[in-house]
């Protein structure tokens, strides 16, 4: 554990790892204030982009985590930073919710309605979806736009099970379009990258802490930093059992609690 004890910040999912749903998971509170204590930093990632920081913020400060909204981070602030960077200026339509097309004007992307013609087209994990957004973003890529997306979560895990989420949004787009799109938040480099300009901590002081594979693990391993799977959520030893040695998370816990303990 004396590599745990060097990390300077821990990269923390929410969704399967500090809770699932309304339903904390035992513990959480507790590992996020010790963490704290032992004078490293937190951070809240989530690839979720369906709410904005405000909905977050007020989520974890009602189930009880002493959380500050700068601690805050989604893959939804990564892809709006990488447009602002790469694209700026792009006309962009966003298959998103409310929160998340209020998060991107925030950050000065330059959002357009359904219908009319756009560069760039970002697919996110919509709750409030509907085949008439569906329509336009397959039609927009059809006609040249670039397809992109928030994350590539397939699913996201509930108190009651598992619900679509991005990936499974995006892959009923490219199996229309014949395109697949771009992705961001975790596993992508730009998202360490980000992380590390952010907080001036290089990544080998930092850890992730989440409970998917193919998105939390994968950050850690593909990027260089270490990776600690908690098996709370979606993730199994199973899974693992399938894993490339190369792969493999450096920890595993069955959830946060035990790393606390």
């Amino acid at each position: 554990m004396t590599e745990l004890n060097n990390i300077e910040l821990f990269m923390l999912d929410m969704d399967g790892t500090l809770y699932l749903g309304d339903n904390i998971i035992k513990g959480a509170v507790e590992f996020v204030d010790r963490i704290k204590q032992k004078g490293a930093k937190v951070m809240y990632f989530t690839n979720n982009a369906s709410k904005d920081r405000s909905l977050y913020i007020e989520k974890l400060t009602r189930l009880g985590f002493n959380a500050d909204i700068s601690e805050i981070v989604s893959s939804g602030d990564v892809t709006a930073a990488f447009l602002n960077t790469h694209r700026k200026g792009k006309s962009v339509y966003l298959m998103g919710t409310p929160a998340c097309e209020k998060q991107f004007r925030e950050a000065g992307v330059n959002l357009v309605p359904i219908g009319e013609k756009c560069d760039i087209v970002v697919v996110s994990f919509d709750t409030t979806l509907t085949y008439a957004k569906v329509e336009n973003a397959c039609t927009q890529i059809m006609n040249g736009a670039e397809f992109l997306s928030t994350h590539p979560d397939i699913n996201c895990p509930t108190e009651t099970g598992f619900i679509p989420d991005s990936g499974a949004m995006c892959a009923m787009v490219s199996a229309s379009t014949g395109k697949q799109p771009r992705y961001f938040g975790k596993p992508y480099a730009e998202t360490i990258q980000m992380v590390e300009e952010m907080t001036g901590i290089s990544r080998d002081k930092i850890a992730m802490v989440g409970d998917r594979i193919y998105t939390d693990i994968a950050l850690g391993k593909n990027n260089n930093f270490t990776a600690i799977m908690v098996l709370s959520g979606e993730g199994t030893m199973e899974d693992v059992n399938m894993l490339e040695d190369r792969m493999k998370p450096d920890y595993i816990f069955n959830s946060v609690d035990d790393i606390l303990r």
